[in-house]
């Protein structure tokens, strides 16, 4: 039953026993990483795949060359993962910051949070963006939020519905071991979660986590709604 609520760390469990190790993020280098970070904004992956191979049969994956390039070229190459004027600016920028910082070597120094304030002063790097870089290109343990994550846990009745990025992010914090591996694998089992299952329109009746649902519960028993206070007081009572 829905009313059986389970914590981050079961609920990763079980994604885990349902797909198995994602693996993620596919990529040669960090900074394949860090651009394929910007390249998936607003856009498929499949994409951005298109756009990376275009890069690397360019010879024109390394920071300098996009940092330097000429922005018409990179937009050409780029096309593909959508947006491309404003991402090849986006591009250059945190090309420009990663040769300048030392590349991987030189930013890995950093300690996480001073490095997570650098990288959101830069052109076109959001939070979510920010911490993509942090946690699978430079190895710092910080829970990425997307929107697949606040879908997922808002169904499951973890969050509520307009959390911050902020704020979701402390609820996985405050509950999970601080490992890089576990922050790894668990956003990829989310991604890949609500690709299989938990869609806009979710595929309910296989989901390996519909005996917690209380969104799938609801769908099963339209004749009520839920009351927000009732099903999230669990989260105010356990919140730090």
């Amino acid at each position: 039953m829905a009313g059986c609520r389970q914590g981050p760390l079961q609920i990763y469990r079980q994604l885990l026993a349902a797909y198995g190790q994602r693996r993620w993020w596919p990529a040669d280098t960090a900074f394949e990483v860090m651009v394929g970070a910007i390249l998936t904004q607003n856009t498929r992956w499949e994409n951005v795949e298109m756009a990376i191979t275009n890069l690397k049969q360019a010879d024109m994956l390394e920071a300098e060359r996009i940092g330097n390039g000429d922005l018409e070229e990179l937009e050409g190459y780029i096309r593909p993962s959508g947006f491309f004027r404003q991402k090849s600016r986006y591009l250059q920028a945190m090309s420009l910051f990663y040769h300048h910082h030392g590349c991987e070597f030189g930013l890995k120094k950093w300690p996480m949070y001073s490095l997570r304030k650098k990288l959101l002063a830069v052109r076109g790097i959001g939070p979510e963006t920010a911490d993509s870089m942090l946690l699978y290109a430079l190895d710092k343990p910080i829970f990425v939020v997307d929107a697949y994550t606040r879908r997922i846990f808002n169904r499951l009745v973890h969050l509520p519905q307009h959390a911050s990025y902020g704020d979701t992010q402390h609820y996985f914090h405050s509950r999970l071991p601080r490992s890089l591996p576990l922050f790894k694998e668990f956003h990829a089992l989310i991604v890949e979660h609500a690709k299989q299952h938990c869609r806009v329109k979710p595929q309910c009746m296989d989901c390996p986590l519909r005996q917690h649902c209380l969104y799938m519960e609801q769908r099963l028993q339209p004749c009520g709604e839920a009351h927000p206070e009732q099903a999230y007081a669990h989260v105010a009572a356990t919140s730090d």
